[in-house]
């Protein structure tokens, strides 16, 4: 089994009383009373140094059910190796050219099919949930993988506040996109924003992570910075970055290489070694750094708790 359960959290790492009832106060005045309790050494770190995401800092976290035994990829490799089209569509591009993206204020607006549609701070967003370190694989289209320990908590925390309607069937997301800030992205062949999208039921999974951190500190601006998704039984453009909208709707939405490749991108794009690309095999895949290629897993390892979604359906057909 890939999930874990973690040791039961020691009394010093709960939360003093009096920080407690402060940190209820405070989200009783955001709308947010019901939010799990917090460990108080995040909560004090997060709040010390309001909207100081843009450069790199630290993220106490709390222990995660969520992890896999195997060999983390290099810090390195994973911030330094990116698809992010907004920045340039070379792997270097987007750690070279993101050095300025502001990433300050920011907020993700959460509307369409909702009962209470509302836009979150990013000190709201951190403030809903423990911080979980989780350590997921994931899987790039392009035969590449990496094991990095991600940083966030489940999508459907956040869902589960605007209360989606009975007409909710999918959830849309887009990223932030701005000329200026990304001048390289006119040369990469994209439509703007970039967007993406699930169905609900894939949305509340508790695999689903609203992840706003890695490797112990909050995400760097080349990896999704400040609040990205990360659903580690799907290719990895699925897992969109810098997100500021979600939408739920009744219809599917439209996905951006989808859109671009209909024949080579579904949009279920779920991690499975028995359908090709049409212009290579997805069988094996290589992780980053590493030399030795490695036999692709179903649902990229996740089998055990997402196969379930989709039974009945043909995985080749929708893939």
């Amino acid at each position: 089994m890939l999930i874990k359960k973690a040791p039961e959290l020691a009394n010093a790492e709960i939360t003093p009383k009096d920080i407690y009832f402060g940190r209820r106060n405070f989200l009783r005045g955001l709308g947010i009373a019901g939010a799990a309790t917090v460990v108080g050494r995040r909560f004090a770190a997060l709040f010390s140094h309001p909207g100081s995401v843009e450069a790199s800092s630290k993220l106490a976290t709390v222990k995660s059910n969520y992890t896999v035994a195997e060999k983390i990829s290099s810090e390195n490799d994973v911030t330094h190796y990116n698809n992010f089209y907004e920045f340039g569509s070379d792997k270097g591009d987007p750690a070279k050219n993101s050095q300025n993206f502001r990433t300050t204020p920011w907020t993700v607006s959460v509307e369409g099919e909702v009962k209470t549609p509302r836009k979150f701070s990013l000190d709201e967003i951190l403030a809903l949930a423990p911080l979980e370190e989780r350590i997921y694989r994931h899987r790039c289209v392009e035969r590449w993988s990496i094991v990095v320990p991600w940083i966030g908590y489940s999508l459907n925390t956040l869902l589960k506040l605007v209360e989606p309607t009975a007409q909710a069937k999918y959830v849309a997301f887009q990223s932030f996109y701005d000329r200026k800030q990304m001048p390289q992205a006119r040369y990469t062949g994209l439509d703007y924003p970039y967007v993406e999208g699930l169905r609900l039921d894939e949305a509340m999974h508790p695999l689903a992570l609203l992840c706003v951190g890695m490797y112990g500190e909050t995400l760097p601006n080349q990896d999704g910075a400040p609040v990205r998704m990360v659903i580690p039984w799907k290719y990895g453009y699925k897992s969109i970055k810098s997100i500021v909208k979600i939408r739920l709707q009744s219809s599917e939405p439209p996905t951006t290489w989808n859109r671009l490749a209909p024949d080579e991108y579904g949009f279920y794009s779920n991690v499975n070694p028995n359908v090709d690309h049409p212009r290579w095999s997805q069988a094996t895949e290589r992780r980053l750094g590493e030399i030795f290629m490695h036999k692709t897993l179903l649902f990229n390892g996740y089998a055990d708790q997402v196969a379930s979604l989709y039974s009945g359906m043909d995985l080749k057909k929708f893939h």
